[in-house]
């Protein structure tokens, strides 16, 4: 238990809550440990609620009748989602699928209990539109790139991003998983960075993608 009230506490809500409500909200909740690659409930058809990350990474995608995957978006360490709560929140009328792309530790709040704090506290209500409003930016941002910017703009996007998130030059990735970030297919993946590694700007081996010229791949955006 104290466990778990160390990390709601982290809530931006958390402080507004009354004493009853923290005890509905810490007994409502999980901490659950996912391994890479597993499917985190919540999405599709199912609710699981409101989650909060405590590490590793998360990608929410969107699954098409012929099983493309559009990444909409990834949850790092103190990232927080509503995504989840479609049974809570009318207005998500789409269905968001979560995969774990590293072992990740997730909280959860219940979605009947999220959904009662919601209801009869405006500060959650207020936290949650947010949030929503925070997230579908995002997806925005991810369909503007897939519409309107060249493939090569993308890529050279992804792999800067990647390398001031983690401040390495070493990006440890398949060009299966870089294909399903940036919505794409594992072939268009690497016949573009077979064609970044002959300009000079990245040195590609299996598993890894190592940027040789930074600057350049800045200058491609």
């Amino acid at each position: 238990m104290e466990r778990k009230e160390e990390y709601l506490k982290s809530l931006p809500f958390w402080e507004r809550l009354s004493e009853e409500e923290r005890i509905l909200a810490a007994n409502s909740s999980s901490i659950t440990e996912y391994k890479k690659g597993s499917i985190i409930p919540g999405g599709g058809s199912s609710c699981a609620g409101m989650l909060l990350m405590i590490s590793g990474e998360i990608r929410a995608y969107l699954l098409s009748e012929e099983g493309r995957e559009i990444t909409l978006f990834r949850l790092y360490t103190n990232d927080t989602c509503v995504l989840s709560a479609s049974c809570v929140i009318s207005q998500i009328t789409f269905d968001t699928h979560m995969t774990a792309e590293r072992d990740s530790a997730v909280l959860t709040i219940g979605s009947s209990v999220f959904s009662k704090l919601a209801e009869q506290n405006i500060y959650v209500r207020c936290f949650m539109y947010e949030l929503l409003t925070s997230r579908f930016s995002s997806v925005m941002w991810t369909m503007q790139q897939i519409l309107f910017k060249g493939f090569d703009r993308r890529l050279a996007s992804f792999l800067v991003s990647e390398y001031e998130r983690t401040g390495l030059k070493q990006i440890k990735m398949t060009h299966e998983q870089i294909a399903q970030h940036i919505s794409s297919a594992r072939e268009v993946v690497a016949r573009m960075l077979k064609r970044f590694a002959a300009d000079g700007l990245v040195e590609s081996r299996r598993g890894c993608i190592t940027l040789k010229d930074i600057d350049k791949l800045k200058e491609l955006i």
